[in-house]
């Protein structure tokens, strides 16, 4: 598996301290997600230099469920795609809106569904995964309209294509339903991407209830190969967390190189 690190992690500095950082740290990957923020052409060069890159960053505009939003969801996707090409990045994260009132599930999900459709097109022609991230909604996210495992499975086998998976976050699916590694693991062939942080509180492994050794080995032992995104704020200083994480946790689920 690959770790990557994401935007924020060391607090007030930018992208290229941070890709320098995860480069000595012997991660693999940067999530940043408002890249019209970013001279792109000019982080591109500094990927280059520095050996690592953005491996993930967000959509333009996050409303899936509102038919009347997918012109502006879609020209966010292409303007987003573009800029990936730009970045070398293969991953787009959305998130779905906030559920709307008065309107039923079932047709809110239906203009999700064919607003992914439209978008898994285009993204099947740059060869980019568009990822869909639940959130929770009892903490951090109140009304979001996607929020558990099974119903995010549901809306992206009726997508029914390989470039629209899903962003399995460990952090908001602990607070959601519980049930993790089971989760976690049986549907792996729809998970593109993990985040992972600690409950409560959203920090770095190991400061809360969640066993991350045993759920990183789970999804270790499916196969899977992909990122795994530190998505957390720190209790203490960032290198010696991560030094932490590494020593304790990490040292019981991969072999290191560093």
């Amino acid at each position: 598996m690959k770790y990557s690190l994401c935007i924020g992690a060391y607090k007030g500095k930018d992208v290229v301290y941070h890709l320098e950082k995860i480069k000595e740290h012997g991660f693999q990957g940067l999530e940043y997600y408002s890249w019209w923020d970013l001279d792109i052409k000019q982080v591109a060069k500094e990927q280059d230099r520095i050996g690592v890159g953005i491996i993930a960053t967000c959509t333009k505009f996050f409303n899936l469920v509102d038919e009347s939003k997918r012109l502006e969801y879609i020209d966010g996707i292409k303007q987003t795609i573009e800029a990936c090409k730009i970045l070398g990045t293969k991953s787009i994260i959305t998130q779905t809106g906030n559920v709307i009132n008065g309107m039923s599930r079932e047709i809110q999900q239906q203009a999700m569904v064919e607003t992914l459709k439209q978008s898994a097109s285009l993204c099947e022609e740059a060869g980019i995964i568009l990822e869909v991230e639940p959130l929770n909604g009892l903490v951090d996210h109140r009304g979001h309209f996607l929020q558990y495992s099974d119903e995010a499975v549901s809306v992206i086998d009726q997508v029914n294509s390989q470039n629209v998976k899903l962003v399995f976050d460990v952090y908001h699916q602990q607070i959601t339903e519980g049930n993790v590694i089971r989760n976690a693991t049986n549907y792996i062939d729809r998970i593109s991407h993990y985040h992972i942080a600690d409950n409560p509180g959203r920090k770095q492994p190991g400061t809360g209830e969640l066993n991350y050794i045993n759920i990183l080995n789970a999804i270790k032992e499916t196969g899977y190969d992909g990122y795994v995104g530190l998505e957390c704020g720190y209790t203490i200083d960032t290198d010696e967390a991560l030094d932490v994480f590494k020593q304790t946790i990490l040292k019981n689920v991969e072999t290191l190189s560093v």
